[in-house]
């Protein structure tokens, strides 16, 4: 299966260059995009609500960033219309450990899974069916 895009929020542009390097590899998106700051993605996805068919499929987001945490990231997420957000599955791609990062991320129901960084192509068989 191949998405339209995809998008990548991580204040390391390290591991976005990482994560993109892997999707791109696996051939699973026509377009991937990377965001370091969760307010520009922010940005970015509103003004795809005006053209729901440019909404990312996917979302791959950081828990522990500066300036707006995962977390509040996934609040402001929750704003968004309905018709836009089951559009998209959301994916926590972090480098915590810590159980309840990932129960609190459960509470989202955007938030399909929890995946410890850095995503290799073995694991995007089970996220991307």
């Amino acid at each position: 299966m191949k998405f339209k895009q995809i998008l990548l929020v991580d204040d390391s542009e390290i591991d976005n260059f990482i994560n993109k390097t892997v999707l791109t590899k696996a051939n699973v998106a026509e377009r991937i995009l990377s965001e370091t700051s969760p307010e520009t993605a922010l940005k970015y996805l509103r003004k795809c609500c005006n053209d729901p068919s440019s909404f990312p499929e996917i979302i791959f987001l950081d828990i522990k960033m500066p300036e707006l945490d995962g977390f509040e990231f996934l609040e402001a997420f929750g704003l968004f219309p309905e018709h836009i957000k089951e559009k998209c599955c959301v994916y926590i791609l972090s480098s915590s450990i810590d159980p309840k990062d990932e129960e609190r991320a459960k509470q989202f129901p955007c938030v399909k899974n929890h995946i410890i960084k850095p995503l290799v192509i073995e694991q995007l068989d089970s996220i991307l069916k």
